[in-house]
């Protein structure tokens, strides 16, 4: 019987930090997203211009660093990992791909 009682209130538990940790979560892929989609539309001028290819560096670093950033937030502590869920790690790891091939390309 207690058994049960405590089941019940780790899913009660995991409902409120699902919604404490889905807000800087979200925050930060949203911020991940935004220089990702400016380090995508920095088009340089031509060869010679190396402000543009630094910002774009720049960017792309920004956005890995930040991708990392959640998720070391949504993996490192076991309890927001059981609460989150999977499907979390999903927007840092695309948004992180799509910044390393930008890097890639831009240099």
């Amino acid at each position: 019987m207690s058994d049960r009682m405590e089941i019940r209130h780790a899913t009660e538990d995991d409902g409120c930090l699902r919604w404490v940790m889905a807000v800087p979560l979200g925050i930060l892929h949203l911020l991940a997203a935004g220089l990702c989609y400016s380090a995508w539309t920095i088009r340089p001028s031509g060869a010679w211009d190396k402000d543009a290819y630094g910002a774009i560096t720049l960017l792309c670093f920004l956005t890995i660093a930040v991708s990392v950033i959640a998720l070391v937030i949504t993996v490192a502590p076991p309890t927001v990992r059981r609460a989150m869920g999977p499907w979390w790690l999903a927007p840092s790891l695309i948004i992180s791909v799509l910044a390393t091939v930008r890097w890639i390309m831009g240099a």
